[in-house]
């Protein structure tokens, strides 16, 4: 009998019959040779890896599985990496890049999209390398940053910009996200929307979800909507600035017109795929979605989202929306909301206790160009994360779940659910025949589940 192996098992075999031929004790304790990227792509059919250090000549993305005929300009990717882009303001880092992106590949002449890979370059200007190398930052760790962490496991290190843990990495992402941004927009009108909804103990509650615009976002240094608050914690910012410490909130993202299905049980829930997203971000620290946990403090009548027929569409609705547009990790066709926690900057311009790298205790003092609050640079990276995942998702759907028409009788199927769809059903309490003739009350369940 003859037997055929994949490369990958004749790669196994192989490195199991080297140990048992070398008479090695540790050949059954044999670890399977890494045959995959080391976390520098993400997404599985809408894919983006990303490029480049901080003080390298450049960062960047390749971007893969994009859909062919799409309309794209250099401008329409600009307009988010100049809201990335360092040098904003007084709260931002003071580092002056232009960020301008040059389009490799994947379009035509005339900016259609071909349907393979997009590749797009953000060369570095602006780099002080002496800002790292001639000081204590050359040996020393700073607190809470990567430098340690990268010098453990790779036993070297970009010393200057920190650089793959350098936020300058984010560039890559908002490029593509920019992509994905305009693919929503063409597929069902989604929007992807976030703002600084708190810093430190400042926070706002008086932001319209269903309504608030970019532009409102944008209105101010500090990119929150609500201006009384946003006041507040540009004082506050203000105030860690010129201490020379830093200052950690949140971001508060919302997709609008999501439709209904996206997301895929067990592993592949949509607000899981969003936490690993956001998480992924640098100096991201928490991720909550719909009432998070805050929804820990209400009964399940208090928190369950109730359902109605919309007396204009006759889709399927909620009342409320404490799931956060996601239940059982598919999207349910309301505004998905989530936030995402970011930590003060680690490199900070006060003493610090720390050791270098060959092991002595030290004190240091950062120096530098850097954000004291990440949180206004943040919101277009939220943004693009959440919009690579659920171009990703719709993409996934389609392939699995739309690839046939569902042709079974209009009876037979379910009323269209969320905000844009447009269904059958029809408003108003339906009373059960086998109640008809007694009182009118809920319609009861028997319900075993573990």
């Amino acid at each position: 009998m003859t037997m055929r192996m994949t490369g990958y098992q004749a790669s196994a075999v192989g490195w199991i019959l080297l140990l048992l031929s070398s008479g090695s004790q540790d050949a059954f304790a044999y670890r399977s040779p890494m045959m995959m990227g080391t976390g520098n792509t993400f997404g599985r059919v809408f894919r983006i890896s990303t490029w480049g250090e901080s003080h390298g000549g450049g960062v960047g993305v390749t971007l893969d599985g994009c859909p062919p005929r799409i309309p794209l300009t250099r401008e329409e990717v600009q307009i988010d990496l100049d809201r990335r882009r360092p040098g904003q303001s007084r709260i931002t880092t003071p580092r002056n890049e232009a960020d301008a992106v040059e389009i490799m590949s994947g379009l035509n002449p005339e900016g259609v999209t071909l349907g393979t890979p997009i590749a797009m370059l953000v060369r570095n200007k602006d780099q002080r390398s002496q800002d790292y190398l001639e000081n204590d930052m050359n040996v020393a760790y700073r607190p809470s940053h990567a430098d340690a962490t990268y010098d453990a496991k790779y036993g070297v290190r970009a010393i200057a910009g920190g650089g793959r843990s350098s936020a300058r990495e984010t560039i890559g992402r908002v490029a593509a996200g920019a992509v994905a941004r305009k693919i929503l927009k063409l597929y069902n009108g989604i929007e992807v929307l976030a703002y600084v909804s708190k810093v430190q103990d400042i926070e706002t509650k008086n932001v319209d979800h269903d309504t608030f615009t970019m532009e409102d976002v944008d209105s101010n240094m500090v990119r929150c909507p609500d201006q009384e608050v946003a006041e507040k914690m540009l004082e506050r910012i203000d105030e860690i600035r010129k201490s020379g410490n830093s200052i950690g909130g949140v971001v508060t993202c919302v997709a609008r017109n999501v439709p209904a299905g996206l997301g895929s049980p067990v592993f592949d829930k949509l607000e899981a795929d969003l936490a690993k997203a956001c998480m992924s971000i640098p100096a991201a620290k928490g991720f909550e979605s719909g009432d998070g946990f805050e929804g820990t403090l209400l009964t399940g009548k208090d928190h369950n989202d109730e359902f109605y027929i919309d007396p204009e569409t006759g889709a399927t609705r909620t009342r409320t929306n404490r799931s956060g547009g996601i239940q059982g990790g598919i999207s349910n066709g309301e505004n998905i909301e989530i936030r995402v926690a970011f930590k003060p900057t680690s490199t900070i311009g006060q003493a610090q206790s720390t050791v270098t790298r060959d092991g002595k205790e030290v004190e240091l003092r950062g120096k530098g160009r850097h954000d004291p609050c990440v949180l206004p640079r943040a919101v277009p990276m939220v943004e693009a994360m959440v919009a690579l995942t659920l171009v990703d998702a719709i993409m996934m759907q389609q392939a699995q779940c739309e690839l046939f028409p569902n042709e079974s009788p209009m009876e037979l199927q379910p009323n269209p659910m969320g905000s844009t769809a447009n269904g059958h059903g029809k408003p108003g309490m339906t009373v059960p025949q086998e109640q008809e003739k007694e009182h009118a009350g809920p319609v009861s369940q028997r319900i075993d589940e573990e």
